[in-house]
């Protein structure tokens, strides 16, 4: 087995603050007329960190998750991982949205290996070191409790499969960044909430800096160490909230009387467009 291969092992971190945001602000055009979206925002993430960003709809909170990601440009202020500005799409990126987007010509299996296809370091050895990578992945799904649906296609899959397999793909290359766009938001309240489990298990054995975008304030007291809260249009930050919670997290834990002060802590500070 490859070392690098493995999934059980956190990756080295440095002193190097893992993600900083400084004065980013979004316009757009539309009609002729410039509409500000999101207006200064600064903030710091240190690395293995796992943090959230809620607020009210089209406040930019996708935006800022893409920016990160280098899928859409920075056009005032600066994104930076690791020190380096991100002016490009990050090949160290692993990504989940609210929908899975399983190729359904491919097992579950072959989905997850997907982006070892992609990522040119690894492209270059999935030839010659394929059992390795196979024996990853198949960890990795038997982990989130597929192993025995590795080989089944989306169509065959729930709702909660296919987004497990989901986070599996985003982190099969071992991710230095982590990006989840309302990942859980179209499951049920008690799938979800299984989810909220299982994805703190695999950030707790990867320890990769992690952004969430989610509209639910438990999801994200519960995942995170820091919840940003961005105001309405044009967004600034408007209130950070330390979660002090222990870890590992159980949902036992979103009864007490400290969660339940959090949340409405989040709430006043939420502010519709």
């Amino acid at each position: 087995m490859v070392d690098h291969l493995s999934v059980a092992t956190p990756p080295q971190t440095s002193s190097l603050t893992g993600l900083e945001f400084k004065e980013v602000s979004l316009s757009y055009s539309a009609s002729g007329q410039s509409m500000s979206v999101i207006d200064r925002v600064s903030f710091t993430v240190d690395q293995s960190q796992f943090i959230s960003l809620v607020g009210p709809s089209g406040c930019g909170k996708t935006s800022l998750l893409r920016m990160i990601s280098g899928l859409n440009p920075v056009v005032e202020g600066q994104v930076s991982f690791r020190g380096e500005a991100i002016t490009k799409p990050l090949r160290n990126a692993g990504i989940a949205f609210q929908n899975p987007v399983l190729l359904p010509w491919r097992t579950t299996l072959e989905n997850v290996l997907l982006p070892l296809e992609i990522v040119p370091a690894h492209k270059r050895r999935l030839k010659t070191q394929r059992p390795e990578y196979l024996a990853a992945a198949e960890e990795l799904l038997t982990t989130v409790g597929l192993k025995d649906f590795q080989h089944h296609y989306p169509w065959q899959l729930s709702g909660g499969m296919k987004q497990r397999a989901s986070l599996c793909r985003a982190l099969i290359h071992q991710p230095e960044l982590l990006l989840l766009d309302e990942p859980f938001a179209a499951l049920d309240a008690f799938t979800r909430e299984e989810m909220w489990e299982l994805l703190q298990r695999l950030w707790e054995r990867t320890q990769c800096t992690s952004v969430l975008v989610t509209h639910d304030l438990r999801e994200a007291i519960f995942l995170s160490d820091t919840v940003y809260v961005m105001g309405p249009r044009p967004s600034q930050l408007v209130y950070t909230l330390a979660v002090d919670l222990p870890r590992p997290r159980t949902l036992d834990m979103c009864f007490t009387e400290n969660f339940h002060q959090m949340y409405s802590h989040l709430r006043q500070h939420i502010q519709r467009q």
